[in-house]
């Protein structure tokens, strides 16, 4: 049998399972690596000689090499594969160990997991990670779930490879069982958002000014050196640049106009709307997604009517004044999706019984993830500042930026609907705004539609109870408590 030498164990080889392995290996781990197909075990070993791995081929064989709590990180493909190499370490694993999921599961899945190994006396740490291929390899951010007992020997590893951002490793215990997916998940939901909001604002300038994809690019380069400054921002200006080797044309002209989905924004906005949290910018940019994908129907609305081209074409008459609104737009829509985000994460904690430190999640999103943004500073001052915030909106320096730029949002907003240019993520989000910020709603209207014809009740503004009018009698009303 192997002799226990290795720190930690990486199941799973592909791209992610193989950076990672590299990660811990040259961040002073001593790493025992498995995949089903041995050639890829061979192949990394091979390619790598420097990180020292050891190499196992039998599940029973990679239990042997760790070292007591034996420590390992799964990184295959979410669902029932995930299930089955579960199954396979906790038949070669003791009361102690800790098995972690490092792969995009569903935190229901993680509950259910953490829950049946938890029987066992092992540890199962459902653990997001954020960064693709390249944070992988280079310093991911790290969203551990799991237990106290586990954190205590996991933490210290994973802070050795996760991304540092001004001096502090982007990684915290989350909370117990699935708060660890359940924030990667969010994270996921705030990316979708992030990524509308900066194609709306390119279309936006394209149509409305005539600029070039490489003109936008530089918009999207000087934008990344202020208050916009992120690694999505930053990564749409190289998009932008890029230019069609066989065309000459630029890449995104010839890039087809449907944008794919691997569920994780989905899952927020279901989870949103089960936890009861407007989060309508999220929700429009996955919807987004969606009919970009809708080939058949956007043929068949090809005819229907629309502005005329020469109303909304080049339609801004002064280009620069009108990309600085739509970068204010951007920004004030970029700060919605976020709080928004976060509304999710809190009403999630309290109905999953997390202890979840807003405050310390977004300070572990400044390096390492997608959503990397240089706000998330403010973020996590305003959380400092105020750990029980109701909403990251009413912040000072968020409610300042928001009164800055409310103007320019609105007027982006009426440009784009009467140019019939769609803007669903910039819409909803001056929406959602406009409604936290109304005296009253119409929700009345609907509260009383309910009860008419369905005996809802409502409330009354004038005196507490519960009520209900007699719509198909007399219509007086009744006190139900």
């Amino acid at each position: 049998m192997t002799e226990p030498v290795a720190d930690i164990g990486v199941v799973g080889l592909a791209v992610m399972g193989s950076n990672l392995a590299r990660n811990l290996a040259r961040n002073g781990n001593k790493v025992a690596i498995f995949n089903r197909s041995p050639e890829k075990t061979e192949h990394l070993v091979v390619e790598h000689p420097e990180a020292e791995f050891v190499p196992t081929f039998t599940y029973e064989e990679f239990a042997a090499s760790l070292a007591r709590p034996r420590t390992a990180i799964i990184m295959v493909k979410a669902g029932a594969g995930t299930d089955a190499v579960i199954d396979e370490l906790v038949r070669v694993f003791e009361p102690g160990d800790i098995i972690v999921d490092g792969g995009n599961a569903h935190f229901p899945d993680t509950i259910r997991r953490e829950k049946a190994v938890r029987e066992t006396g092992i540890n199962f740490v459902g653990a997001g990670i954020s960064g693709g291929e390249e944070g992988a390899l280079n310093g991911p951010s790290i969203m551990p779930g799991g237990s106290d007992e586990a954190w205590v020997t996991l933490g210290p590893i994973l802070r050795s490879i996760a991304a540092i951002a001004e001096g502090e490793p982007c990684v915290t215990h989350i909370g117990h069982d699935g708060a660890g997916h359940f924030v990667k998940m969010v994270h996921n939901g705030i990316e979708y958002a992030d990524m509308q909001l900066i194609a709306e604002a390119y279309d936006l300038i394209r149509r409305g000014t005539g600029k070039t994809p490489a003109q936008i690019a530089d918009v999207f380069a000087e934008w990344n050196t202020g208050e916009l400054e992120s690694y999505l921002v930053e990564i749409t200006a190289e998009v932008l640049r890029q230019n069609d080797a066989a065309t000459g044309e630029a890449l995104v002209d010839v890039i087809l106009d449907e944008a794919g989905a691997k569920g994780t924004g989905a899952w927020t906005v279901q989870t949103a709307l089960d936890l009861g949290v407007p989060a309508s910018g999220i929700a429009e940019a996955v919807f987004a997604r969606s009919l970009s994908s809708q080939r058949g129907q956007r043929d068949a609305a090809v005819g229907l009517p629309g502005p005329a081209p020469a109303e909304h074409e080049g339609f801004a008459h002064d280009a620069e004044t009108f990309v600085e609104q739509v970068r204010l737009a951007l920004y004030a829509s970029k700060i919605v999706a976020y709080s928004q985000g976060f509304d999710i994460i809190r009403a999630g904690a309290a109905a999953y019984d997390w202890a979840i430190d807003l405050g310390a999640v977004s300070k572990i999103w400044r390096g390492g993830c997608i959503i990397r943004a240089q706000f998330l500073n403010r973020i996590a001052d305003a959380y400092a500042a105020q750990p029980d915030l109701p909403l990251l909106l009413a912040a000072p320096y968020f409610a300042e930026a928001l009164g800055r730029a409310q103007d320019a949002w609105r007027e982006v907003v009426t440009v784009a609907a009467a140019s019939g240019i769609p803007a669903p993520a910039f819409a909803s989000s001056l929406a959602y705004y406009d409604g936290l910020r109304a005296d009253r709603l119409p929700a009345a209207l609907v509260q009383g539609q309910r009860d008419f014809f369905g005996a809802h009740t409502y409330r009354r503004v004038d005196r507490p109870g519960v009520f209900h009018t007699e719509w198909s009698g007399d219509r007086s009303e009744t006190q139900e408590s």
